[in-house]
Formats: structure tokens, sequence, C-alpha cells
């Protein structure tokens, strides 16, 4: 016999499974000798009062109740009639992969970058050299731009796909089960790798192929189908047969765009957001969102909570300002893809304990802001998100190293004779960052800046500081397809998928997308 209850207890219940345990048996008036067993479903954080509550969805049960044993059904492909070159090895590329395994489809992986182990040396080139390998970095390479840039899998994509499938498969690949329990669940980046590895042994094991370290730089075409792809690896070029193609590059591949629009492939422009990163010591994002009084206080109620994180928008001279990829005990990263060039994004390890909070605070733009580059058409804004990026790098010192300026200066358009400590490890160069934001995005920055502290008493502080650019929220470019199909337009065979296509926005969103091509391509 078991019983679905919902419960608010305090963090310290919550924590430690004895006092959990008496707890329901006090509010179910379950007597000491009876037997109980409690598996948690669900668990969120209500901090909307002083006094913090844990949401929990729990069993109870005479019984224990097993752990979940994940099983999946992949079929061997090696030898399958059908097969399916998907081009980018991030989170559409592989579960559309495996999805390929579930229909009996033999997927083809194609991916520039190198294996996700190899990508760790490039990613310490730039944070120590500033070297900025344009094929292996945060962005390009096994795992996608998502592997070393956190892993958060929550998503409101609740209608795109199923959820609990794609958490499940993370599981199964070695994900702790506790994201199958988190409100907001996030593996880390400390841990994604290894799941990255072992998604790739799967695809390997059922058959299908992975070729790491292969760039689409061309395709021909026949009638309305594509027939051919043109790759480039250490070997040279070489061909490729098609029989089906889907096209899951990510949101920095601009030489995709720019390979589909010199073949007249229809592209559209697209509304994208761009602004600063912003980084706040972690103990004072805890202290505004536990309502602390005293840092000793941060110290107690952090002993059973997360650390804490935000999410913030204001509308404000016709645009919405917001926080974008909050990473609560995280580091700002250089995710640049070219040398000269700065991009700025962030990440967390999966315990959340770095001493810093930073996340993207951002300026939806509309495609009236790219009026400049029109002459560009559908690249338009790929053309601005260039011109901020190179900007970047030119003040920072035409290195890695990104400009700066602390918080409540920027609002008080005052220089800072100094910056705080930061967590980007390539260094920062104080500038007045208005220069680098311009006319538009600046003002806008400013009058959000002010609601946040107005929202979160304290978050307008110089103890925090802004550093530039957070530019790849997303793509300024969508590859169309149509709905039903989800075929372009153009070319029957070519399926458009995930955050480089304009139909994802994170490790969830593009996960189910890049399933739900693979069905489409089975109708």
């Amino acid at each position: 016999m078991s019983k679905k209850i919902q419960i608010q207890v305090s963090p310290q219940v919550a924590a430690d499974p004895l006092l959990l345990k008496e707890e329901v048996r006090l509010r179910e008036g379950l007597s000491a000798t009876t037997p109980m067993f409690i598996k948690v479903l669900k668990k969120s954080i209500d901090a909307r009062g002083r006094s913090i509550k844990i949401n929990l969805s729990v069993i109870i049960s005479q019984e224990e109740v097993p752990a979940e044993n994940i099983q999946l059904d992949y079929l061997p492909v090696e030898n399958a009639k059908r097969t399916c070159h998907i081009i980018g090895a991030g989170p559409a590329g592989l579960f559309a992969a495996l999805r390929c395994l579930e229909l009996g489809i033999k997927p083809i992986l194609i991916e520039r970058g190198k294996d996700v182990k190899a990508r760790r040396r490039d990613l310490a080139a730039i944070n120590k050299h500033h070297l900025v390998n344009p094929e292996s970095n945060y962005c390009f390479g096994e795992g996608g731009a998502g592997t070393y840039s956190d892993g958060k899998l929550y998503t409101r994509s609740n209608k795109r796909g199923d959820i609990d499938k794609i958490l499940r498969t993370f599981v199964y690949h070695g994900a702790s089960q506790d994201i199958l329990v988190d409100a907001h669940p996030h593996i880390g980046t400390n841990k994604l790798p290894q799941l990255i590895a072992f998604i790739r042994e799967t695809i390997l094991k059922f058959g299908g192929e992975v070729l790491l370290n292969t760039k689409l730089i061309d395709f021909k075409t026949e009638a309305d189908h594509i027939t051919a792809l043109t790759v480039l690896n250490e070997k040279g070029e070489h061909q490729l047969k098609v029989q089906q193609v889907i096209l899951a590059t990510g949101h920095s591949a601009r030489d995709i765009y720019e390979l589909l629009y010199r073949k007249n492939i229809l592209l559209e422009a697209k509304p994208f957001a761009l602004g600063v990163r912003v980084e706040h010591p972690q103990s004072l994002i805890d202290s505004i969102q536990y309502h602390c009084q005293t840092m000793d206080e941060v110290v107690t109620k952090r002993k059973h909570l997360p650390a804490a994180s935000y999410s913030l928008v204001h509308q404000t001279k016709g645009y919405g300002v917001y926080s974008f990829c909050m990473c609560p005990g995280g580091i700002i990263a250089p995710c640049a893809t070219a040398q000269e060039e700065i991009v700025t994004n962030g990440w967390s390890p999966s315990k959340r304990n770095n001493p810093y909070a930073n996340s993207g605070i951002v300026v939806g733009l509309e495609l009236k802001d790219f009026e400049a580059y029109k002459k560009s058409g559908p690249l338009a804004g790929l053309e601005f998100q260039k011109q901020f990026e190179r900007l970047a790098w030119q003040m920072g010192g035409k290195t890695q190293t990104a400009p700066a300026q602390r918080l409540l200066d920027f609002v008080n358009s005052k220089h800072s004779s100094s910056l705080p400590a930061c967590s980007y490890q390539p260094g920062l160069k104080s500038v007045e960052m208005h220069q680098l934001l311009g006319k538009t995005i600046s003002p806008v920055l400013k009058e959000g800046f002010k609601a946040f502290g107005g929202k979160l008493r304290g978050y307008l502080s110089n103890e925090a500081l802004i550093v530039g650019v957070e530019s790849r929220t997303s793509t300024p470019v969508r590859i169309p397809r149509d709905s039903d199909t989800l075929q372009h337009p153009q070319i029957k065979n070519l399926y458009p998928c995930g955050e480089g296509a304009g139909y994802a926005g994170g490790i969830m969103s593009a996960a189910m997308d890049g399933e739900r091509c693979v069905n489409a391509l089975t109708c």
C-alpha cells in the first residue's frame, strides 16, 4: 500500500532522512511501530519569506520502494538500410542519434571539433594563453556548447517533447537520479563531459558512427534533395552520400549560415538578445535571496540550502531586459570561436561551490536594430553580433582579456579605477562599458539594473561587476522548416534542428528537438 503526498518542511528536515520520516509520521498520524518508507519524487525551494521551506512530493509506503532501474531500448543498426547523417554533436545531434537507434536507423554523427576529453586542452589554452582554436573551444566539439557551460536541464518547453525521457536518458548514461527530483535539475560542468562520452559509446556500441574532427564544408543537391556532403578532416576533403540530413550545428556555426546563404538556401533574420555577464559574490546573492541579516546567518542557512540563484525581467524604453543562464557558485568563461573576438558565458560545477554568482543580463533586440546591416540580408543580425564581439576584443587589449566595469559605476556613468576579483580567468580591463554597448543597449541595461536593484535589495552594488560581451544567447539566424514535416522548404531531406536553426534554447529543448526531427523523418 502506497500513498503520494505533498509536504512542506524546513531545509534541515528535507536534508535529513530520519527527520523527514518523523515529520511524515507526525503529519499522517502514523505510529512509530508502523513500517514506513519514503521516496522523494519532486523537490523545490520556497524562499519567499525569511522562514524558507522545501516543497516535497513524496510516496510513503509500508514496503521499501526500490531505486528505479532505467532501461532504454536501442536496436543494432550497423547493417541498417536506412541511415541519417547528423551534423553537430551537441544535445540536439546526440539525442537525434539516440532516437535513431531506438527506431532502427543508423546515425552517422559528424562533428567538427574534438572528443569531449581532448577539448579540455583547448579550453585551457584560451584561459591561460588567450589562444582560440576555431574548431575546438567552449562552443565547438563533442557535446556542444552546453558541455562546458553548466549542464542546466531546466526548460519551460514542456509541450515540445518528453522532458522526463530526456532526463532518464541522462541518468541511464550516468547522471545522478537527483535530476529526476529537483525542480531545476543541473548536472555540472565537472560531470557532464563523462556523460557525453558514455552517450558516444552507446551510439558506437549499437552500430552508429561518430566522425569527430570532421567539418562540413559543402553539399551537393539534385532537384530538391541533398545527395552528398563534402567534409574536411585530417585526411583531406571527401564526399559522403546521404539519405537524410539533420542539421544541428549550434548557434555559433557561422560558417554554416554563410554556406547556406552563398548557395541561395532560404534563411531568415531572427531577433536575439545581447548584453553583459554580471558577477556578484555568491554570499551577497545568498544574503538577498535567503533574507539574511548577517553573514553568519548566510553560513547557517547554506548548511542545508544550495547556492542561491535569481531570475529577473524588466521592460523599459520599448525593450525587455532579463537574466539569462544564471550560474550560482559559477565561473565566467571565454567562449570566443575566433581569435579576434570576446564572447562571455557562464558555468557551474555540480556542487556550485565557487565564491561567485554570475548571470547574463541581456536586452532583447528586434530586427529593426539590425537595420544598418540590411545589405547582409538574413545575416544582418549575425553581422551586428560580430561588431560587438570584435569591439570587445579591441577594448580588452586584443587578447582574451575582457572589458569590464563595476556595476554601480556603470549605472552612474563613472569610470572604475579598480575592479574586484573575478572568476574570468583570462583577466579583465577596466573600461567605460557604454562605449562598447552603444546608444541602444547601454541605456536599456542601466534602467534594467536600476529596476533589479529595486527588486533585490543590495543587487545594485560596486561589489558586482559587468563583463562584456554576452552575445551568444541564441542564434540571430533562423533556418526555416515546415511546421509539420520539419523539412526545409527548399530541400526535402534536410531537417534544420536545435539552437542553431532557431528552434531551441538550452540542452533540454535542443535534445527534444533532435528527437522530434528523427520522428519527422520516419513519417
